[in-house]
């Protein structure tokens, strides 16, 4: 179904949403709205190509600027918004949606409520818990493009060397390819942010390296990463609390001695990833079971 076939939607006015739903946004409660039509109608388009949007997850639909857009191209969305007023306006404004079973409304935390079975996800995410909900999102394997504040896009998206290169980006990165699709101006929102945003596309895929125990692996590079300054031999050595290693001296014996002498930021996620299996190989006396209840 295209646009055309949908003359009810696509086409509303940014600010005309944000009068009819009678509340304007509130930075104390971290709400910045999208007016710019040019960057609102573009953002759809940043899904990849062969993505299924028979059902595309909005968290943060606020006035309904991009839950517009996204019923212009989706089968079904479904809209988690958690400011009561924002909810109603949503079924009002939209109500020819919901009762044609095209649009959901859920008011809840997009970090407590119960997800849907979702294809896609297109959102412009509450900044304060934008890291919450990106990794609530990226184990799912569906496709993403996300608003985030732009120094967190950019380390998101980083390569190994690159100064904005850390524990985010090799966590992003074991879950999918990170692209920057656009940067966004802060004039492009009501109110406007301090800060400048940017739009990334998160398409998922397995990596190209195997890890035994997910959270230990990210649990390691997260302890490492707060070592960045210092050699990983010496991350190792000192992060055994947060990276839960029983023997960190056992680690370092094994370990690759180049590995070692580099810092956190010079260490592709494979290199890590490889790194972790040896630290759970070695430095774990119950044989890499960090968590046998799951908690």
């Amino acid at each position: 179904m295209t646009l055309s076939d949908r003359p009810d939607v696509g086409t509303r006015d940014p600010d005309a949403l944000i009068r009819r739903a009678g509340e304007r946004g509130n930075p104390d409660f971290d709400q910045h709205f999208l007016v710019d039509d040019r960057v609102v109608d573009r953002i759809p388009g940043f899904l990849p190509e062969e993505a299924d949007t028979s059902h595309v997850l909005e968290i943060g639909g606020g006035p309904g600027v991009l839950t517009d857009r996204l019923l212009a191209t989706a089968d079904h969305v479904t809209v988690i918004e958690r400011d009561p007023t924002f909810a109603a306006h949503l079924r009002a404004e939209f109500a020819d949606a919901v009762e044609a079973g095209r649009l959901t409304v859920i008011e809840g935390d997009a970090l407590d409520v119960d997800l849907p079975e979702f294809t896609a996800c297109v959102s412009n995410l509450p900044y304060s818990a934008s890291s919450e909900i990106a990794f609530r999102l990226l184990p799912l394997g569906k496709p993403l493009v996300l608003m985030f504040q732009k120094e967190f896009a950019d380390r998101m998206a980083a390569e190994s060397g690159d100064d904005d290169y850390g524990r985010l980006s090799v966590s992003a990165q074991h879950y999918a390819d990170v692209e920057v699709v656009e940067d966004v101006p802060n004039t492009a929102f009501d109110p406007q942010p301090a800060v400048q945003s940017a739009i990334v596309r998160l398409t998922p895929r397995e990596p190209d390296y195997a890890v035994d125990d997910e959270r230990f692996f990210l649990d390691f590079v997260k302890a490492i990463f707060t070592q960045r300054r210092k050699t990983i031999r010496n991350g190792i050595r000192n992060t055994a609390h947060i990276s839960g290693l029983d023997d960190p001296a056992a680690v370092v014996e094994a370990a690759d001695e180049d590995l070692l002498r580099r810092r956190a930021g010079n260490v592709a996620p494979a290199q890590f990833a490889a790194l972790a299996e040896t630290a759970a190989e070695h430095g774990l006396t119950d044989g890499g079971d960090l968590n046998p209840d799951g908690d």
